[in-house]
């Protein structure tokens, strides 16, 4: 993946702040950042969902067949 460089994210800061204006663009970052923030706790409990469903322990279910005469 390439890395984003100083020139290209201050670039992408300014175009930010044309279209959407001085007023709006803090509280579009806080939007943002509180979605990454969600999105990264949401990850965080799938992957302890799993690992917990993985350190279960499966119960063994011995299956009796009834033998047909």
């Amino acid at each position: 993946m390439n890395n984003i460089g100083t020139s290209e994210l201050v670039v992408i800061l300014i175009i930010a702040l044309l279209v959407f204006g001085p007023k709006k663009l803090p509280e579009i970052a806080r939007s943002i950042g509180r979605g990454i923030f969600k999105l990264k706790q949401e990850f965080n409990n799938l992957k302890d969902t799993m690992d917990e469903e993985s350190t279960r322990e499966v119960p063994s279910s011995k299956t009796t067949h009834d033998k047909k005469s």
